[in-house]
């Protein structure tokens, strides 16, 4: 199947799977916002990310 697009097994499975993780990624992140917008609470991935950017005195720009 991949020989007919001109794509060597390697190749596409690296792509496939670079492709999945950006879906994941995007689709977590997209997740975690509407939980934010609907009930006003904070995750505690948030809470945890704003700790660490607090221990480093990061701005916010900076995050």
């Amino acid at each position: 199947m991949f020989e007919e697009l001109g794509i060597s097994f390697g190749p596409a499975l690296i792509v496939l799977l670079a492709l999945y993780f950006i879906v994941k990624w995007a689709v977590r992140n997209g997740i975690k916002e509407a939980y934010r917008d609907i009930t006003g609470k904070v995750t505690t991935e948030d809470i945890e990310e704003e700790q660490v950017c607090n221990e480093l005195d990061l701005n916010e720009e900076e995050k």
